[in-house]
């Protein structure tokens, strides 16, 4: 019979196996900054998404449920949609696909003496690109709950699209808003450290998951979130802009966590600079959906077959009925003298 000791510590060892599982933001600050910004959607976003807070709480920490390695080939496609490092796209001009991204990425590889792995696009990060991804399926998801509508259809299938890829989004724009998510320092300073910060590759579960999980209940970012929704002319271009000055915060992360502000309940700095990059997070997040939903109003312009090539106007030309023999070496007939080679 098994005593109480030994039913004890697979618990013991599952706590500390689910304490050192470095999620981003971890369960709770993911879980927050989706349901604040289905908090602040403006009336004009359709009620199922509006009313949908706590289903869109819960897909906030969805796509670090795929990071396991029990789901190897999953958790392996998509460690790179977490993070881009800026210091090295720096000055680079990004395109808007990641195909395209793949080859100057490459070119600048190629350039680069040695061909450095870190210019590799899963060392660089993807994420930028499976956000806007993510994004064109809610649009997509949107444009056909419209149509539902419109046809006088069930628009349920298309509303749990939208709900679910609304919460996956959300996902990676939590991550965005983290500075950490968009550097080579993600986890300890490297290079030169003229100013002393760790290079102990602990601080990012600090911030992001022992201290928000900690501290949730002090952490209130709502009211910092403006009332007005905001539509992004330029998703791609405004998403990249929400990266670069969250990058701006890296080096403020290295210096709270250097004064102990991430440690127990941190300090008045630490806590007003959670709840300021939750909110901004929260903000793009409410902004991209309000954005989704106005694109999905327009439609794709309908799809037109080529036209078959023109016909050729030049008249065939005659087959002759009875075409000459093609000229092939055969064996001579039986009597007939062997033709010698060059005769």
């Amino acid at each position: 019979m098994p005593t109480f000791r030994s039913r004890l510590i697979p618990c013991v060892l599952t706590v500390l196996l689910l304490a050192n599982s470095a999620w981003p933001w971890g369960n709770e600050g993911h879980m927050m900054i989706n349901r604040v910004a289905a908090e602040k959607l403006p009336a004009d976003v359709p009620a199922f998404l509006r009313n949908a807070a706590e289903q869109l709480a819960y897909l906030g920490p969805e796509p670090d449920r795929w990071r396991e390695k029990s789901e190897l080939a999953l958790k392996l496609s998509q460690e790179p949609d977490h993070f881009l490092d800026m210091e090295l796209v720096e000055g680079m001009t990004l395109p808007a696909d990641r195909y395209s991204y793949y080859r100057v990425l490459e070119a600048k590889r190629q350039q680069t003496p040695g061909q450095p792995e870190s210019l590799l696009p899963e060392k660089v990060g993807l994420q930028p690109y499976i956000t806007m991804e993510v994004f064109g399926r809610l649009v997509v998801a949107f444009r056909e709950y419209r149509h539902a509508l419109r046809d006088h259809t069930n628009p349920e299938f298309a509303e749990r699209n939208a709900i679910f890829y609304a919460g996956w989004l959300g996902h990676y724009v939590a991550d965005g808003a983290n500075p950490l998510h968009t550097t080579v320092n993600y986890n300890g300073w490297t290079g030169a450290n003229p100013n002393g910060y760790t290079t102990e590759h602990t601080i990012h579960w600090k911030m992001e998951g022992n201290f928000i999980a900690a501290n949730q209940k002090e952490i209130k970012f709502s009211d910092l979130v403006p009332a007005a929704a905001r539509k992004l002319d330029n998703p791609f271009q405004d998403y990249l802009a929400y990266l670069h000055k969250s990058h701006g915060y890296v080096e403020q992360v290295y210096q709270i966590e250097k004064a102990g502000g991430f440690e127990g309940a941190g300090t008045a700095e630490s806590r007003q600079f959670i709840d300021q990059r939750m909110a901004f997070g929260a903000q793009m997040l409410r902004d991209l959906w309000y954005t989704a939903w106005l694109d999905s109003a327009v439609d794709p312009p309908p799809y037109v077959p080529a036209k078959p090539a023109a016909a050729s106007t030049e008249a065939p030309k005659a087959v002759p009925t009875n075409p000459p023999a093609p000229n092939m070496r055969t064996a001579p007939k039986l009597g007939e003298p062997t033709p010698q080679p060059g005769g």
